[in-house]
């Protein structure tokens, strides 16, 4: 008797992913090099829109911040099927992701007032609430995968958006459905964007056999190492902060050497015209470059 019902559950789950399956699409993929992050909201459910004042709950949860690519607990075309049942139900059920270029994740985390990852997901957690609740929609339940301490998270949630109901757990995902919706939507569209990876670069034999991402992965090292430049280091799907990558930069590629940082940034233009004879000289780099005041030519 059980063997027959789990051989009548499998052929179940088979026959709705095939149905999920036909003519699957993913409305939160764009065209072309994804270069810019963008934010993609499907329309509001049927029942809000005939009742703005209908309570909802929203769940959060993030994909991708680890490796290229990701199996967790699911297999990928799991993802997929539930994925689309929730695609299924817009007469209830909206959903929401932000999309962030590995330029914009690079570009914060290098920078001198370094932006750590933990602050972009909390930041950009806090951009997709207020988005939803700039739409008109009643929200006055949150369920959040933490970021960091839950704690800590949770109260500087609450903080901003107070009068909501806020809970910030660790595995969220696996604790509330409505954040296990929330993964998929946000795995799937992960997923895809990288399938589909358009390169920027052009006339470059670049293929997506990126492996697992982990840095324990030969495919991925061996990706790493066969698409890095001597000079520009790697094609933009790569994040330049993650550690992996720093490491092959330092060994693999030619050194950059950075002027020192000598004068303040409220200088004004003309310091570089005028030899003032009290100002500190260039730095050690400029001079070894016979870099001289334009007064002195």
């Amino acid at each position: 008797m059980e063997s027959n019902i789990k051989r009548n559950g499998n052929i179940l789950h088979q026959d709705l992913q095939a149905k999920c399956m036909k003519d699957f699409t993913i409305p939160s993929l764009r065209d072309g090099p994804l270069t810019e992050s963008y934010t993609y909201h499907s329309p509001l459910p049927s029942l809000l829109t005939a009742n703005k004042n209908e309570p909802c709950i929203l769940g959060i949860d993030e994909a991708g911040r680890g490796p290229v690519l990701d199996s967790k607990t699911l297999k990928e075309s799991d993802r997929e099927t539930y994925f689309k049942i929730i695609q299924s139900q817009q007469d209830c059920i909206a959903w929401s992701v932000r999309v962030i270029s590995p330029q914009d994740i690079s570009w914060n985390m290098l920078k001198r007032d370094k932006y750590n990852l933990n602050a972009q997901a909390h930041d950009t957690t806090i951009q997709l609430i207020q988005e939803i609740l700039d739409r008109g929609v009643n929200v006055n339940e949150i369920y959040v995968d933490t970021v960091g301490p839950p704690e800590s998270y949770q109260v500087k949630l609450s903080r901003i958006f107070n009068g909501i109901n806020i809970t910030v757990a660790k595995k969220a995902d696996s604790l509330y459905p409505i954040v296990s919706a929330a993964s998929i939507c946000a795995k799937v569209t992960r997923d895809h964007v990288l399938k589909n990876w358009i390169f920027a670069e052009k006339n470059l034999n670049l293929n997506n056999s990126f492996g697992s991402g982990y840095p324990s992965d030969p495919n991925t090292v061996n990706w790493l190492k066969e698409n890095t430049d001597d000079v520009f280091g790697f094609p933009r799907i790569i994040r330049f902060s993650w550690a992996t990558c720093e490491t092959i930069l330092k060994k693999d590629t030619f050194p950059v050497i950075w002027p020192e940082e000598e004068t303040s940034s409220q200088d004004p233009i003309t310091r570089f015209f005028t030899k003032d004879e009290k100002e500190k000289p260039f730095s050690k780099l400029l001079q070894e470059m016979k870099i001289n005041y334009v007064s002195e030519f």
